[in-house]
């Protein structure tokens, strides 16, 4: 079964890990496939195990359910009504249906509008008497989303506990949470009993994953199928959370002590990794103190392997991409004195050996992070700072930006961080060259290479248009911009040209920088700014993100800047209220307003003026 479903996500074009077990059931097919064994129209070759397959009859059924549940219903009676019928039909193959993959995706949208124990009977049928038929569902590629789809309907448990308040308490209880409580633990026993198999399997660690933040009671976003060549996106899901049974309290307990048995799985397996990472996050949320106690246990394990002499094996554990993340996720969860004792016995004098490593750079992006908030950041800093350049080279540009919000979070070392950079970037000495660090921060290029000149022609500078900005020198302006002194970044500002100012306003990454000098910039600062921006209003407000560049300047702008800019924007109404951007501006500026009705103008402006001010002294 496992072989089958690995050649499947093989033919769909995932990106995955190959499992022992998929590659053999691979290259058996393939095998048949050339010695033309291939089965014929609507037969499976042998090498897909002779599994059953839904009937196009039935596959037809399944297709028009979900062109019907397209349409919605009108009434909750209609809508039950036909719930019930389709879960009839489903009775007896509920199997087939679920690893069928229009079978599937009608199940998954189908669940979500059934009671819980119309979805703890699909639960049953899917895991038999003993719960074994859990293991093949769980994990194939379309029945592993069915089951993931049935556990996520626990969010639901307590909405249903208020559908009869006549019953009486305990009948009530046992109705809402028998069948699919019971099922929900059925499924947990058969991972705990097959916990290796199913948290390396590329589908069957998904299911236990979302088991864990069911048991622990909180869900995600559903889980959608990757597309090939699609961007991933490493955002954490926002998370929701929801009432549990008691006994669901127990067994996530079981469950972590289970996978804590197979740990050695975390540092070898991608999907196991990942497994762990959810573990961790949940608890975290959810079970504090036993996330505490899983946290130092990892770390003992990862920390007690067996390594050269006098080299931690934590530094070959973070070098290695599935146990790396899970570090990652131990250093983001974990408490100062653990992160103390992971610098001082391990990490320490190593940090720009790992910062320069292309895996290893991610951890230590975390540990920057997560240290932020104790006194470990000087020691952090003292040792990083020393090899920016080489990590600059090196490309690992997150290290040096998260170096700088740090520095921005803390307080600490903000000086010491601006000269690295000027030496970094060599637009330290002559002091001259100051008021070039904007854009050579924000393009990420050193001086010789921005202005295109040798290091012997000294200090001479060329007029070179802003071109280049690029992502992670937006974000390290961003962090510089939080530092208490800017002098060098404003002062860099002023000296670009208002067409070099534009272009900064209507590019996606040079545009949060612009806003962020903006509103951190006190009133005369701020007004220095907006005087090199004159001239530009009317194309920043028809700039998609001009206008929004132009929105925050507006709204941390003193009465008297608002009136400069209005004045600006004024004769151009009919080309600002025709511009799918501008007319957003032009009705929140009140320019309408402003034209015809100057002095009530005037006064709207100065009231919310003083009600900004108050509110910054509160906060203050």
């Amino acid at each position: 079964m496992l072989a089958k479903d690995g050649e499947k996500l093989q033919k769909g074009g995932a990106r995955k890990r190959r499992h022992p077990a998929e590659d053999g059931g691979r290259a058996e097919w393939k095998k048949k496939k050339n010695r033309g064994e291939e089965g014929k129209e609507g037969q499976k070759p042998q090498g897909d195990g002779g599994r059953k397959r839904l009937d196009a009859l039935s596959v037809g059924y399944f297709r028009r359910v979900g062109e019907r549940l397209n349409e919605g219903f009108e009434e909750d009676e209609e809508r039950e009504m036909f719930v019930g019928n389709v879960l009839a039909e489903v009775k007896g193959k509920a199997s087939l249906v679920a690893t069928d993959r229009t079978g599937s995706i009608t199940l998954q949208r189908l669940l979500p509008l059934s009671s819980p124990d119309q979805v703890g009977e699909v639960l049953a049928e899917l895991g038999g008497e003993s719960g074994v038929g859990f293991r093949e569902v769980s994990c194939d590629r379309c029945g592993g989303h069915v089951v993931e789809s049935a556990l996520r309907q626990m969010s639901r448990w307590e909405e249903f506990s208020q559908k009869d308040p006549f019953k009486e308490e305990e009948e009530e209880e046992e109705e809402r949470t028998g069948m699919l409580e019971s099922q929900v633990l059925s499924l947990s026993q058969v991972v705990k009993d097959n916990v290796s198999e199913f948290i390396r399997h590329v589908h069957g660690s998904h299911v236990v994953r979302t088991l864990l933040h069911v048991l622990a009671g909180c869900v995600g976003p559903p889980r959608t199928e990757a597309q090939p060549g699609a961007k991933e996106h490493r955002a954490a899901p926002q998370l929701t959370d929801f009432e549990i049974p008691t006994s669901f309290w127990y067994e996530l307990k079981s469950l972590t002590e289970t996978l804590m048995e197979n740990i050695n799985l975390s540092v070898t397996d991608g999907a196991a990794s990942a497994v762990f990472q959810t573990m961790l996050t949940v608890c975290h949320r959810k079970r504090p103190k036993l996330c505490k106690q899983l946290l130092k246990r990892t770390m003992e394990y990862l920390t007690s392997r067996s390594s050269a002499p006098g080299v931690s094996p934590l530094l070959v554990f973070l070098k290695d991409q599935a146990s790396s993340r899970l570090i990652e996720t131990v250093i983001q969860l974990s408490h100062k004195p653990l992160l103390r004792d992971l610098y001082k016995n391990h990490l320490k004098g190593s940090l720009v050996d790992l910062a320069l490593h292309p895996i290893a750079n991610f951890p230590i992006q975390r540990l920057t992070a997560a240290s932020a908030g104790h006194k470990l950041f000087l020691k952090l800093f003292d040792e990083l700072v020393q090899g920016v350049e080489a990590v600059l080279a090196a490309g690992h540009m997150g290290v040096i930006v998260q170096l700088a919000e740090s520095c921005a979070e803390s307080g600490e070392k903000q000086d010491d961080m601006m000269r690295c950079l000027l030496n970094a970037f060599h637009c330290a000495e002559p002091g001259s060259r100051h008021v070039s660090c904007l854009p050579l921060f924000m393009s990420l290029l050193t001086y010789e290479m921005y202005y295109q000149t040798d290091a012997t022609e000294g200090s001479t500078q060329k007029e070179v248009p802003l071109t280049s900005i690029c992502y992670h020198g937006s974000r390290l302006v961003q962090a510089l911009a939080k530092f208490k002194e800017r002098s060098h970044l404003l002062s860099s500002l002023r000296t670009l040209s208002p067409a070099d100012l534009l272009t900064m306003a209507s590019d996606p990454s040079g545009s949060h920088v612009l806003q962020a000098l903006i509103t951190t910039s006190s009133d005369k600062g701020r007004g220095k700014i907006l005087k090199r921006l004159e001239g530009q209003y009317v194309q920043m407000a028809c700039s998609r993100l001009g206008s929004r560049v132009l929105e925050a300047a507006w709204n941390s702008a003193s009465v008297s800047q608002r009136q400069s800019i209005a004045q600006e924007l004024v004769p151009s109404e009919s080309k600002l209220r025709s511009d799918q951007f501008a007319r957003h501006v032009w009705a929140k500026f009140g320019l309408s307003h402003f034209v015809h009705r100057r002095a009530h103008w005037q006064e709207i402006q100065t009231g919310e003026s003083k009600k900004r001010k108050l509110f910054s002294d509160l906060l203050e």
